[in-house]
């Protein structure tokens, strides 16, 4: 099982958290003005790197709260988590912050 450190309670198991998409995902600011593909591109085009990748999760059985996850794909590793709106720290594997 995943141990995962939410930023607000700390360490716990991953049972208690949900997947929620790709972090730092831009908003439309007017989502009125977008066509059907940009919309549907918005909605459910997303990257699916093998390597790090910066995810959503939100704390379910716990505080409620969002928080974002760097997890390595291909070893299902948690290299690092930090609250939301916060700028993507670089890993320690030398990966610069995107």
């Amino acid at each position: 099982m995943l141990v995962i450190c939410c930023p607000y309670c700390g360490p716990r198991p991953e049972l208690e958290f949900s997947y929620g998409h790709e972090a730092h995902i831009a908003r439309p600011a007017d989502p009125s003005l977008l066509n059907d593909q940009e919309w549907a591109e918005f909605l459910y085009i997303r990257t699916n790197p093998r390597g790090v990748h910066a995810e959503r999760w939100r704390h379910i059985h716990g505080c409620g709260r969002f928080l974002n996850v760097l997890r390595d794909t291909a070893s299902d590793q948690i290299l690092q988590t930090y609250e939301t709106g916060t700028t993507r720290p670089a890993t320690q594997r030398g990966e610069a912050a995107r």
